[in-house]
């Protein structure tokens, strides 16, 4: 793992179309193992994949500032200058796809393509964003994660034929700190509806979702597509909110299509 000067710590693989994947709450980019192993290719010039921790998740400090995506957008734009990306096809999965609604609106210029996964481009509820408020409270109240675990946050994330997988992510959530997931949660509930910022871009994109994904599920997959100008929608079988752990060749393949478009 590398760190960068903009204090974000960074998996890194590949040497061809930049592409940046964002993580989902509450895990960190080691989710991304099975893409920064596999979208390179054979010959590692396919693709460059830059999976950075965000705020208080695996390596990144979480800071002092006020909860935020879009200063998780703007860590992003910094991350890019680091590395001498001035465009990137920029990715996320679940809160890593509101980061990147927030950096499409926040930083156009610097999109070579957009993918979101088992995400949303609408506010949240009432009732999602007095849940969020009441997991933050209580995570920093016991300084600790263990209510994550108590509610089985796993089983909400994965689809009911991917079993197999829960010891992974039950263990990627219990590493979250306390901090970090509260800091996560009321910047989450705090973002607005982004679909007009869907219909101003004028760059390839993909939209993924696991079919049996409950927590975003196809019908918010589908307002995303209808507003892209450009966007490709991939439904892939019996995967959750996770699909990119769950169903990875498929999900790899979804973002190899986007790749090659960006591409043309």
């Amino acid at each position: 793992m590398n760190r960068l000067p903009t204090a974000l710590a960074v998996r890194e693989s590949g040497t061809g179309t930049p592409l940046v994947l964002l993580h989902a709450f509450p895990l960190a980019s080691s989710m991304w193992s099975a893409q920064l192993d596999a979208l390179p290719g054979l010959t590692g010039d396919e693709a460059r994949v830059l999976a950075p921790d965000q705020r208080g998740f695996g390596g990144t400090e979480l800071g002092t500032d006020e909860p935020s995506l879009d200063l998780v957008a703007d860590d992003l734009a910094l991350l890019l200058d680091a590395a001498e990306i001035e465009r990137a096809v920029v990715g996320g999965l679940s809160m890593g796809g509101y980061v990147a609604l927030a950096f499409a609106r926040r930083h156009p210029d610097r999109l070579a393509g957009l993918l979101l996964a088992d995400t949303k481009a609408t506010a949240d509820t009432d009732a999602a964003r007095a849940n969020r408020e009441r997991i933050a409270t209580v995570v920093l109240a016991r300084d600790s994660v263990r209510l994550l675990a108590e509610e089985r946050m796993e089983d909400t994330l994965l689809g009911p034929a991917s079993g197999g997988h829960a010891e992974r992510v039950r263990a990627l959530i219990a590493e979250a700190p306390p901090q970090a997931v509260a800091w996560a949660q009321r910047a989450m509930a705090a973002r607005t509806d982004t679909l007009d910022v869907l219909s101003a871009l004028h760059v390839p994109a993909a939209v993924v979702v696991g079919a049996a994904d409950t927590v975003t599920p196809l019908a918010e997959a589908r307002l995303m597509a209808d507003a892209l100008p450009d966007a490709e929608l991939t439904v892939i079988p019996d995967a959750g909110h996770l699909s990119a752990i769950e169903a990875p060749s498929a999900f790899n393949a979804a973002v190899r299509a986007l790749l090659a478009r960006v591409a043309r």
